[in-house]
Protein backbone atom coordinates (compact mmCIF):
# COMPACT_ATOMS: atom_id res chain seq x y z
CA UNK A 1 0.00 0.00 0.00
CA UNK A 2 1.06 3.66 -0.99
CA UNK A 3 2.17 5.78 1.98
CA UNK A 4 0.59 9.09 0.22
CA UNK A 5 -0.48 11.75 3.22
CA UNK A 6 -1.61 14.13 0.58
CA UNK A 7 -3.28 13.39 -2.90
CA UNK A 8 -3.67 16.24 -5.14
CA UNK A 9 -5.64 16.35 -8.54
CA UNK A 10 -5.04 19.67 -11.32
CA UNK A 11 -4.69 21.26 -14.49
CA UNK A 12 -0.62 20.12 -15.43
CA UNK A 13 0.88 23.13 -17.09
CA UNK A 14 4.59 24.29 -18.41
CA UNK A 15 5.16 27.89 -17.26
CA UNK A 16 6.08 30.11 -19.98
CA UNK A 17 7.11 33.20 -18.08
CA UNK A 18 8.61 36.56 -20.11
CA UNK A 19 9.20 40.22 -18.05
CA UNK A 20 8.37 43.40 -19.16
CA UNK A 21 5.11 41.97 -20.92
CA UNK A 22 3.13 45.55 -21.12
CA UNK A 23 3.04 45.75 -24.57
CA UNK A 24 1.48 42.28 -24.95
CA UNK A 25 -0.40 43.25 -22.54
CA UNK A 26 -2.62 46.03 -24.45
CA UNK A 27 -2.03 43.57 -27.85
CA UNK A 28 -4.05 40.97 -26.17
CA UNK A 29 -6.53 43.12 -24.27
CA UNK A 30 -5.22 41.37 -20.77
CA UNK A 31 -4.48 42.55 -17.09
CA UNK A 32 -1.72 42.78 -15.26
CA UNK A 33 -3.01 40.70 -12.56
CA UNK A 34 -5.20 37.82 -13.64
CA UNK A 35 -5.51 34.30 -14.47
CA UNK A 36 -8.06 33.25 -17.67
CA UNK A 37 -8.49 31.29 -20.20
CA UNK A 38 -6.96 31.44 -24.04
CA UNK A 39 -9.57 32.53 -26.06
CA UNK A 40 -8.93 32.30 -29.89
CA UNK A 41 -7.96 35.80 -29.83
CA UNK A 42 -4.93 34.42 -27.33
CA UNK A 43 -3.74 31.58 -29.72
CA UNK A 44 -0.80 34.01 -31.42
CA UNK A 45 0.17 34.87 -27.88
CA UNK A 46 2.32 31.42 -27.21
CA UNK A 47 4.58 31.50 -30.53
CA UNK A 48 5.17 35.66 -29.95
CA UNK A 49 6.54 34.92 -26.83
CA UNK A 50 8.61 32.71 -28.25
CA UNK A 51 10.24 34.35 -31.05
CA UNK A 52 10.36 38.17 -29.52
CA UNK A 53 11.19 37.69 -25.80
CA UNK A 54 13.53 35.11 -23.61
CA UNK A 55 11.14 32.59 -22.09
CA UNK A 56 11.94 30.94 -18.71
CA UNK A 57 9.71 27.63 -18.95
CA UNK A 58 8.64 26.56 -15.26
CA UNK A 59 6.98 23.51 -14.49
CA UNK A 60 3.78 24.71 -13.41
CA UNK A 61 -0.25 24.06 -13.02
CA UNK A 62 -1.64 25.22 -9.62
CA UNK A 63 -2.43 22.30 -8.05
CA UNK A 64 0.78 21.23 -9.04
CA UNK A 65 2.87 23.50 -7.85
CA UNK A 66 0.64 23.30 -4.05
CA UNK A 67 1.66 19.42 -4.46
CA UNK A 68 5.33 20.28 -4.98
CA UNK A 69 5.15 23.18 -1.91
CA UNK A 70 3.77 20.36 0.46
CA UNK A 71 6.65 17.78 -0.98
CA UNK A 72 9.20 20.37 0.31
CA UNK A 73 8.01 19.87 3.53
CA UNK A 74 6.58 16.26 3.95
CA UNK A 75 8.71 13.19 4.14
CA UNK A 76 9.80 11.80 0.02
CA UNK A 77 7.17 10.42 -1.67
CA UNK A 78 4.23 11.09 0.96
CA UNK A 79 3.19 13.20 -1.84
CA UNK A 80 1.00 12.29 -5.14
CA UNK A 81 -0.90 14.42 -8.16
CA UNK A 82 -2.33 13.60 -11.44
CA UNK A 83 -3.79 15.36 -14.15
CA UNK A 84 -3.73 14.83 -17.81
CA UNK A 85 -0.74 15.72 -20.31
CA UNK A 86 0.15 15.09 -23.53
CA UNK A 87 3.48 12.35 -24.93
CA UNK A 88 5.83 15.18 -25.54
CA UNK A 89 9.12 17.19 -24.05
CA UNK A 90 6.55 19.30 -22.26
CA UNK A 91 5.22 16.89 -20.04
CA UNK A 92 8.66 15.30 -19.62
CA UNK A 93 9.64 18.63 -18.23
CA UNK A 94 6.55 18.33 -16.00
CA UNK A 95 8.13 15.13 -14.74
CA UNK A 96 11.80 16.33 -13.99
CA UNK A 97 10.22 18.73 -11.66
CA UNK A 98 8.33 16.57 -9.98
CA UNK A 99 11.12 13.89 -9.07
CA UNK A 100 13.71 16.37 -8.42
CA UNK A 101 10.94 18.05 -5.60
CA UNK A 102 9.79 14.99 -4.45
CA UNK A 103 6.52 14.77 -6.04
CA UNK A 104 5.02 11.14 -7.10
CA UNK A 105 3.11 12.20 -10.27
CA UNK A 106 0.81 9.72 -11.91
CA UNK A 107 -0.31 10.88 -15.08
CA UNK A 108 -3.03 10.60 -17.52
CA UNK A 109 -1.30 10.87 -20.40
CA UNK A 110 -2.85 11.37 -24.15
CA UNK A 111 -1.24 9.90 -26.95
CA UNK A 112 -1.04 12.58 -29.36
CA UNK A 113 -1.86 15.84 -27.51
CA UNK A 114 -0.03 18.34 -26.62
CA UNK A 115 0.24 19.23 -22.69
CA UNK A 116 -0.79 22.39 -21.64
CA UNK A 117 0.65 26.06 -21.23
CA UNK A 118 0.48 28.76 -19.37
CA UNK A 119 1.77 32.09 -20.47
CA UNK A 120 3.21 33.70 -17.64
CA UNK A 121 3.53 37.95 -18.39
CA UNK A 122 5.35 39.97 -15.70
CA UNK A 123 5.21 43.38 -15.15
CA UNK A 124 6.66 44.97 -12.34
CA UNK A 125 5.46 42.78 -9.43
CA UNK A 126 2.44 41.65 -10.86
CA UNK A 127 1.58 38.27 -13.44
CA UNK A 128 -1.09 38.13 -16.20
CA UNK A 129 -1.33 34.13 -16.56
CA UNK A 130 -3.03 32.83 -20.32
CA UNK A 131 -3.84 28.96 -19.72
CA UNK A 132 -4.11 26.88 -22.68
CA UNK A 133 -5.53 23.70 -21.11
CA UNK A 134 -4.69 21.01 -24.55
CA UNK A 135 -4.57 17.83 -22.85
CA UNK A 136 -4.95 18.77 -18.75
CA UNK A 137 -9.11 18.97 -20.11
CA UNK A 138 -8.98 15.72 -21.79
CA UNK A 139 -9.08 14.20 -17.82
CA UNK A 140 -11.39 10.99 -17.10
CA UNK A 141 -12.39 10.00 -14.41
CA UNK A 142 -12.52 6.75 -14.66
CA UNK A 143 -8.64 7.20 -13.96
CA UNK A 144 -9.50 7.61 -10.21
CA UNK A 145 -10.16 4.03 -10.32
CA UNK A 146 -6.92 2.94 -12.47
CA UNK A 147 -4.50 0.55 -10.56
CA UNK A 148 -1.78 3.33 -10.30
CA UNK A 149 -4.16 6.14 -9.04
CA UNK A 150 -6.71 4.21 -6.41
CA UNK A 151 -4.00 2.80 -4.29
CA UNK A 152 -2.91 6.89 -3.87
CA UNK A 153 -6.53 8.00 -3.36
CA UNK A 154 -7.01 5.35 -0.21
CA UNK A 155 -3.47 5.95 1.05
CA UNK A 156 -4.09 10.10 1.46
CA UNK A 157 -5.33 11.31 4.52
CA UNK A 158 -6.30 14.91 2.24
CA UNK A 159 -7.55 15.81 -0.81
CA UNK A 160 -6.91 19.04 -3.09
CA UNK A 161 -8.37 20.16 -5.89
CA UNK A 162 -7.73 23.61 -7.60
CA UNK A 163 -10.78 25.50 -8.58
CA UNK A 164 -9.25 25.61 -12.61
CA UNK A 165 -10.26 21.96 -12.83
CA UNK A 166 -13.90 22.82 -12.13
CA UNK A 167 -14.14 24.43 -15.90
CA UNK A 168 -13.62 20.82 -17.21
CA UNK A 169 -13.58 18.05 -14.47
CA UNK A 170 -16.40 18.72 -12.39
CA UNK A 171 -17.76 15.01 -12.24
CA UNK A 172 -13.86 14.05 -10.98
CA UNK A 173 -14.13 16.23 -8.06
CA UNK A 174 -17.03 15.45 -7.17
CA UNK A 175 -16.22 11.83 -6.91
CA UNK A 176 -12.71 12.71 -4.83
CA UNK A 177 -14.61 14.96 -2.95
CA UNK A 178 -17.49 12.36 -1.86
CA UNK A 179 -14.58 9.49 -0.89
CA UNK A 180 -13.60 12.33 1.16
CA UNK A 181 -16.32 12.76 2.90
CA UNK A 182 -17.65 9.22 3.73
CA UNK A 183 -14.47 8.36 4.94
CA UNK A 184 -13.89 10.97 6.75
CA UNK A 185 -10.88 12.44 5.24
CA UNK A 186 -10.09 16.29 4.88
CA UNK A 187 -10.59 17.71 1.15
CA UNK A 188 -9.86 21.25 0.07
CA UNK A 189 -10.38 23.72 -2.42
CA UNK A 190 -8.79 26.07 -3.75
CA UNK A 191 -11.03 29.08 -5.64
CA UNK A 192 -8.18 30.21 -7.88
CA UNK A 193 -9.16 32.89 -10.42
CA UNK A 194 -11.89 35.21 -10.13
CA UNK A 195 -13.54 34.04 -12.95
CA UNK A 196 -14.20 30.49 -10.98
CA UNK A 197 -16.59 32.31 -8.76
CA UNK A 198 -17.48 34.35 -11.62
CA UNK A 199 -18.54 31.98 -14.41
CA UNK A 200 -18.46 28.34 -12.81
CA UNK A 201 -20.54 29.13 -9.42
CA UNK A 202 -23.15 26.17 -10.71
CA UNK A 203 -19.84 23.73 -10.18
CA UNK A 204 -18.54 25.59 -6.94
CA UNK A 205 -22.28 24.56 -5.39
CA UNK A 206 -22.23 20.86 -6.33
CA UNK A 207 -18.71 20.30 -4.47
CA UNK A 208 -18.61 23.07 -1.97
CA UNK A 209 -20.45 20.69 0.71
CA UNK A 210 -18.06 18.31 1.01
CA UNK A 211 -15.53 20.81 1.44
CA UNK A 212 -13.52 20.94 4.65
CA UNK A 213 -11.01 24.06 3.46
CA UNK A 214 -11.57 26.49 1.22
CA UNK A 215 -8.62 28.42 0.04
CA UNK A 216 -8.92 32.16 -2.11
CA UNK A 217 -7.18 35.36 -2.21
CA UNK A 218 -8.70 39.09 -1.95
CA UNK A 219 -9.53 39.20 -6.08
CA UNK A 220 -11.20 35.78 -5.47
CA UNK A 221 -12.74 36.34 -2.89
CA UNK A 222 -14.56 39.91 -3.83
CA UNK A 223 -15.89 37.56 -7.14
CA UNK A 224 -17.65 35.36 -5.14
CA UNK A 225 -19.54 38.39 -3.44
CA UNK A 226 -20.58 39.44 -6.58
CA UNK A 227 -21.16 36.34 -8.15
CA UNK A 228 -23.44 35.26 -4.50
CA UNK A 229 -24.74 39.05 -3.96
CA UNK A 230 -23.07 39.61 -0.84
CA UNK A 231 -23.25 43.67 0.20
CA UNK A 232 -19.83 44.43 0.63
CA UNK A 233 -16.97 42.50 -1.44
CA UNK A 234 -13.92 44.03 0.58
CA UNK A 235 -15.36 42.72 3.30
CA UNK A 236 -13.08 39.39 3.33
CA UNK A 237 -13.95 38.25 6.70
CA UNK A 238 -17.91 38.85 5.83
CA UNK A 239 -16.89 36.51 2.50
CA UNK A 240 -15.81 33.93 4.71
CA UNK A 241 -18.15 33.49 6.88
CA UNK A 242 -20.96 33.08 3.93
CA UNK A 243 -18.25 30.60 2.68
CA UNK A 244 -18.32 29.02 5.79
CA UNK A 245 -21.70 28.47 6.65
CA UNK A 246 -22.57 27.26 3.50
CA UNK A 247 -24.60 23.23 3.83
CA UNK A 248 -21.71 20.55 4.70
CA UNK A 249 -22.29 17.06 3.71
CA UNK A 250 -20.36 16.55 7.53
CA UNK A 251 -21.47 18.75 9.54
CA UNK A 252 -19.73 17.64 12.25
CA UNK A 253 -16.03 18.88 10.54
CA UNK A 254 -16.96 22.50 9.95
CA UNK A 255 -15.56 23.63 7.57
CA UNK A 256 -12.53 26.78 7.43
CA UNK A 257 -12.22 29.56 5.60
CA UNK A 258 -8.85 31.15 4.08
CA UNK A 259 -8.11 34.34 2.76
CA UNK A 260 -5.04 35.74 1.43
CA UNK A 261 -4.38 39.30 1.06
CA UNK A 262 -0.56 38.94 -0.84
CA UNK A 263 1.48 41.58 1.70
CA UNK A 264 -1.21 41.90 3.90
CA UNK A 265 -2.80 40.03 6.60
CA UNK A 266 -4.71 36.14 6.28
CA UNK A 267 -8.23 36.09 7.18
CA UNK A 268 -9.52 32.78 8.63
CA UNK A 269 -12.85 32.02 9.04
CA UNK A 270 -14.23 28.75 11.12
CA UNK A 271 -17.79 27.85 11.17
CA UNK A 272 -17.14 26.53 14.36
CA UNK A 273 -17.14 29.90 15.25
CA UNK A 274 -18.21 32.38 12.37
CA UNK A 275 -18.37 35.46 14.08
CA UNK A 276 -14.61 35.03 15.52
CA UNK A 277 -12.59 35.64 12.62
CA UNK A 278 -8.43 35.49 12.79
CA UNK A 279 -6.58 38.00 11.12
CA UNK A 280 -2.82 36.26 10.74
CA UNK A 281 -0.16 39.31 10.05
CA UNK A 282 2.19 38.82 6.99
CA UNK A 283 5.49 39.96 7.67
CA UNK A 284 5.72 42.34 3.86
CA UNK A 285 8.96 41.83 1.85
CA UNK A 286 11.43 44.91 1.10
CA UNK A 287 10.38 45.31 -2.85
CA UNK A 288 14.04 44.38 -4.00
CA UNK A 289 13.39 41.06 -2.31
CA UNK A 290 10.32 40.68 -4.96
CA UNK A 291 11.66 38.59 -7.87
CA UNK A 292 8.45 36.88 -9.21
CA UNK A 293 4.84 36.31 -7.90
CA UNK A 294 3.87 33.91 -10.27
CA UNK A 295 2.93 31.14 -8.16
CA UNK A 296 3.03 32.80 -4.66
CA UNK A 297 -0.97 31.61 -3.61
CA UNK A 298 0.18 28.24 -4.39
CA UNK A 299 3.16 27.87 -2.19
CA UNK A 300 1.13 29.26 0.39
CA UNK A 301 -1.44 26.22 -0.15
CA UNK A 302 1.67 23.69 -0.14
CA UNK A 303 3.00 25.20 2.68
CA UNK A 304 -0.18 25.04 4.92
CA UNK A 305 -1.18 21.19 3.74
CA UNK A 306 2.42 20.43 4.24
CA UNK A 307 1.95 21.89 7.81
CA UNK A 308 -1.06 20.61 8.72
CA UNK A 309 -0.49 17.28 7.63
CA UNK A 310 3.01 17.18 9.93
CA UNK A 311 0.37 18.25 12.76
CA UNK A 312 0.78 22.00 13.10
CA UNK A 313 -2.53 23.54 14.19
CA UNK A 314 -4.25 25.63 11.50
CA UNK A 315 -3.20 28.66 12.63
CA UNK A 316 0.61 27.47 12.67
CA UNK A 317 0.26 26.07 9.10
CA UNK A 318 -0.90 29.88 7.77
CA UNK A 319 2.05 31.15 9.09
CA UNK A 320 4.17 28.12 7.29
CA UNK A 321 1.99 29.02 4.36
CA UNK A 322 3.82 32.52 4.68
CA UNK A 323 6.76 31.53 4.66
CA UNK A 324 6.55 29.34 1.77
CA UNK A 325 4.89 32.14 -0.08
CA UNK A 326 7.51 34.13 0.73
CA UNK A 327 10.10 32.22 -0.67
CA UNK A 328 8.42 31.60 -3.61
CA UNK A 329 8.08 35.23 -4.86
CA UNK A 330 12.30 35.38 -3.99
CA UNK A 331 12.41 32.92 -6.86
CA UNK A 332 11.55 32.89 -10.67
CA UNK A 333 8.57 30.96 -11.16
CA UNK A 334 6.61 28.71 -8.74
CA UNK A 335 9.87 27.24 -6.81
CA UNK A 336 11.61 26.74 -3.63
CA UNK A 337 15.48 27.00 -2.45
CA UNK A 338 17.62 24.45 -2.17
CA UNK A 339 18.89 22.79 0.07
CA UNK A 340 15.69 22.80 1.33
CA UNK A 341 15.11 25.04 4.47
CA UNK A 342 13.42 24.05 7.44
CA UNK A 343 10.11 26.50 7.42
CA UNK A 344 8.09 24.11 10.09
Amino acid sequence: MANIKLFAMGNPLLDMQVRDGEALLEKYGLKANDAILAEDKHMPLYEEIVEKYQVTYVAGGASQNAARGAAYILPPGSVAYTGCVGDDNLADQLRAANKREGLQEAYLVKKGEKTGACAVIITGHNRSLVTTLRAAEKFEKEHLASPIVAPLIESAQTYYVEGFFLTHGTESVLHLSKQAAEAGKTFVLNLSAPFIPQFFQVQLQQVIPYCDFILGNESEAEAWAEATGQPDKKNYAAVARAIALLPKANPSRPRTVIITQGPRSTVVVSAADPDAPKVVPVNPLKDEEIIDTNGAGDAFAGGFLGALLSGKSIDDAVLVGHKMGAMCVGQVGPQFKWPKVNVL
